[in-house]
């Protein structure tokens, strides 16, 4: 067991950023709920699979939604509904102790993103849970499906979910988990476009088997050597295209910025012209939530289930969607994906085609 500083922290939420490929939540939100658990005087218990009991529960919270601001509409016609005082996660695992009777042990993030990985070290810290060295996604991802959960067979029920006005439920069955992600962001779009989950709900030693492990910790160490080498005036991101075992992809400055929120998710597309090495030279990724799928001057690039890493150059932080603004400089650079995303059955899950698109998985890195 390692009790984490705000150092380890804020190392592990920019790594986390960073490798949110532009979703993934707010890294603003996200510091601003880790420093509250500090300051409430919280320890942040970070534990692997062999520190816990092979019967210790784990849960897996985190917020589902779109991750677009809300419209002027949006905000009028939420507007008569009073938030609640506690906060929506720690509701909703009060919610689904109560159903099951007993206590959560122990939490895992359900994504690495700046927001969400937070949520899920909030949630350990203020229920003093531990939090567990590991994810079953090794990135965000868009839909609930886009899980090794999933490629694992590992069950999604039982499964709460909680809103900002106190409104729950507790899923006892979902047909699968593609069925899963369209019954939660169903209402989570009538719930201002988020709602607070924990789901697959199991023991550690089915766990163990059916996530990444070490995730926290590959974070961290992306986070470190981001944020040391920024402060040293270095070239940051050499620096995490190094630590991350990846390759560049892009420089240049964005010349459009698109997005919109449909049926719970934020889709976008942001294209940029080349500079420097890249000069004459156009890049276009179309986002879903995250950055999904790229083209090199009108030819396929870059794709899922490797990584599309985002930079703003001008704020020197990794860039989140869908707030990138025309005239920004930026680089762009690929990390590989996690093994199990590479396999057949993970193509199929979270491959190009898995989004509509006829183009073939080619590993960048």
């Amino acid at each position: 067991m390692r009790e984490l500083n705000r150092e380890d922290l804020m190392n592990i939420l920019l790594g986390c950023t960073i490798l949110g490929t532009g979703g993934g939540g707010s890294l603003e939100e996200g510091i601003r709920n880790v420093d509250e658990a500090l300051e409430a005087g919280k320890k942040f218990r970070l534990v692997t699979f062999d520190e816990l009991d092979p019967e210790a529960v784990i849960g897996t919270p985190y917020a589902c939604g779109a991750i677009s601001p809300l419209t002027e509409e949006e905000k009028k016609k939420y507007a008569r509904l009073k938030e609640t005082d506690e906060s929506m996660y720690l509701l909703n695992m009060k919610q689904l102790e109560r159903f099951l009777g007993r206590e959560v042990s122990a939490v895992i993030s359900t994504e690495l993103g700046g927001g969400n990985t937070a949520t899920a070290f909030y949630v350990g810290a203020m229920t003093d849970r531990f939090i567990v060295d590991g994810d079953p996604a090794g990135r965000s991802v868009p839909a609930l499906q886009h899980s090794t959960y999933y490629l694992k067979g590992v069950p999604m029920c039982p499964m709460a979910v909680m809103n900002e006005f106190g409104e729950g439920a507790v899923f006892t069955n979902v047909y699968d988990d593609e069925r899963g992600e369209d019954l939660v962001r169903a209402l989570a779009v009538v719930s201002r476009n988020t709602i607070a989950v924990m789901d697959h709900v199991n023991t550690a030693a089915v766990l163990k088997d059916a996530v990444i492990r070490g995730a926290i910790s590959f974070a961290e160490k992306i986070g470190k050597a981001f944020r040391e080498t920024k402060a040293a005036g270095g070239d940051y991101v050499a620096a995490v295209t190094e630590a991350g075992e990846g390759k560049p992809m892009f420089r240049g400055v964005v010349t459009e910025s698109h997005f919109e929120t449909k049926d719970g998710y934020t889709f976008g597309d942001t294209i940029l012209e080349g500079e420097g090495d890249w000069a004459g030279h156009t890049l276009h990724i179309w986002y879903q939530n995250e950055n999904i799928i790229s083209w090199l001057d009108g030819e396929p690039y870059v794709t899922v289930p490797d990584l599309i890493c985002f930079f703003n150059l001008d704020e020197a932080m990794p860039q989140l969607n869908p707030y990138t603004k025309v005239g920004e400089h930026a680089a762009i650079i690929a990390l590989p994906a996690a093994e199990e995303w590479t396999t057949e059955r993970g193509l199929e899950v979270f491959g190009p085609r898995s989004f509509g698109y006829d183009i073939d998985y080619k590993p960048f890195c």
